[in-house]
């Protein structure tokens, strides 16, 4: 039985770990270059972000939330957050981001699928990411397979929920921008920098989805459900 921080089938991560790094510094180095830009209209982006959701007729409020591109959207209390480094900016950068939470928020309100699907797998996914890997190296370690393959099985639920992330992601980035251009809240020469910097932010939870799979293909192999074991 292979000892798991000597364990060979840790190169699998390396792939992941570089995207992961590379997306951080991509995401940042984005914003901070947009965030320069002011937005012609000189509205900040909580300022946007109301004025979209009302022309939507949603109630939502929008809020501040501490830290730095810490934004969200939580449907469960139908708030839009909005963090340090966007409330009250208006730049370019700050504005694409208040867009894409809004995007959230229609598809809340219109049912959107795999945000509902995602919304849903929250208990489980929770579950399974801070307690998929304990199971599995007690079970590995304790050669009591029935635990390997529940630990398997729970930490699937947060690889199948970092996968379902990226249409949810995606879509409200598509919905930001065309908001923003068919709302005429940025101008034509303003949205292609309002797109980079979503883009750039997409790339966060494909480096998070890969490094799942990545994890989860690991598990498969260490337990021999994949590939087969000779110890």
């Amino acid at each position: 039985m292979p000892f798991m921080f000597f364990d060979p089938t840790i190169i699998l991560l390396i792939p992941g770990l570089i995207l992961a790094g590379w997306a951080q510094l991509k995401v940042k180095g984005t914003f901070r270059k947009y965030d320069e830009y002011a937005a012609r209209s000189g509205y900040s982006a909580d300022q946007i972000a109301r004025d979209i959701l009302n022309r939507g007729g949603l109630d939502v409020e929008v809020g501040h939330v501490k830290g730095d591109l810490s934004d969200h959207y939580d449907p469960r209390s139908r708030e839009l957050n909005l963090s340090d480094s966007v409330y009250g900016n208006n730049s370019l950068a700050a504005i694409g981001v208040a867009a894409h939470e809004a995007g959230h928020a229609f598809q809340h309100s219109q049912s959107y699928f795999p945000l509902s699907l995602r919304s849903n797998l929250v208990p489980v996914a929770n579950f399974g990411s801070t307690l998929g890997m304990p199971m599995f190296f007690i079970g590995l370690f304790a050669g009591w397979q029935p635990l390997v393959e529940i630990g398997i099985l729970f930490f699937s639920f947060a690889v199948l929920f970092g996968l379902i992330t990226l249409p949810v992601e995606f879509n409200a980035s598509s919905r930001a921008i065309a908001i923003l251009s068919e709302g005429g809240y940025l101008t034509a020469e303003e949205i292609p920098a309002a797109r980079k910097v979503l883009n750039a932010a997409a790339w966060t939870y494909v480096a998070s989805a890969l490094m799942a799979v990545l994890s989860l293909l690991r598990l498969l192999i260490m337990s021999g459900l994949l590939g087969g074991r000779d110890d």
